[in-house]
């Protein structure tokens, strides 16, 4: 298992269940989106300063493996 997964949450407690990054409320959707749109990781993290690099990074990882699962 990749280590920077351990930085994904899913809780049916906090934001319905959706992965977050783990102490926040941000979707690793929101991120992926966010990516997908054309922003980077500099635009990501002015706008959410409580990120770091390797949040994004487990939102990508965390993407990847779901997509590996289907």
């Amino acid at each position: 298992m990749n280590p920077l997964l351990q930085r994904i949450s899913i809780d049916p407690n906090v934001c319905f269940g959706k992965p977050c990054i783990r102490g926040t409320r941000i979707w690793v959707s929101l991120i992926l989106d966010f990516l997908a749109n054309g922003w980077t990781m500099e635009q990501i993290l002015d706008e959410y300063p409580q990120l770091q690099r390797e949040d994004i990074l487990a939102a990508i990882a965390y993407g990847a493996e779901k997509f590996v699962d289907r």
